[in-house]
């Protein structure tokens, strides 16, 4: 299985180490699924983790590391020319339904414009992906 996890999602993950983002971050280095990122992805995680609301939370020493750690762990993928099929209320999200969808992967955000798209692209919210993934280890619900 693939994901592509929205910044947002990751920095959840960072911030609250008990939280569903946190355990995704978890069993993907446990290789419960393959983890999609691309440049820009990448670069606005880097811009967000940047923000003087994080940076009091998260050095920039650590941000570099947490952006690195997924350019050298992470599947990084080509950022897509082309528009996707299916557009978020909020342009800048567009470029996450793109990704997935050019890897065939499930959109994984916490975003209420791209968790509205549910009933059109495959996005979850962190916690329904969790749950997903834990279906899947146990072989439940086959």
């Amino acid at each position: 299985m693939r994901a592509v996890l929205d910044p947002n999602v990751i920095i959840s993950g960072l911030l609250s180490p008990t939280g569903n983002a946190a355990h995704l971050l978890q069993a993907w280095e446990d290789g419960a699924f393959d983890l999609i990122v691309s440049a820009f992805l990448l670069d606005e995680l880097e811009r967000a983790l940047g923000y003087p609301r994080l940076r009091r939370r998260i050095s920039a020493e650590a941000a570099d590391r947490i952006v690195e750690w997924l350019r050298e762990s992470a599947t990084v993928a080509e950022d897509p020319d082309a528009a996707p099929h299916v557009r978020s209320a909020d342009p800048g999200d567009d470029y996450l339904i793109a990704l997935a969808a050019s890897r065939q992967s499930i959109l994984v955000s916490g975003d209420k414009h791209l968790l509205d798209l549910a009933d059109q692209i495959p996005v979850l919210d962190p916690k329904r992906f969790r749950e997903r993934l834990s279906v899947r280890d146990t072989g439940a619900g086959t």
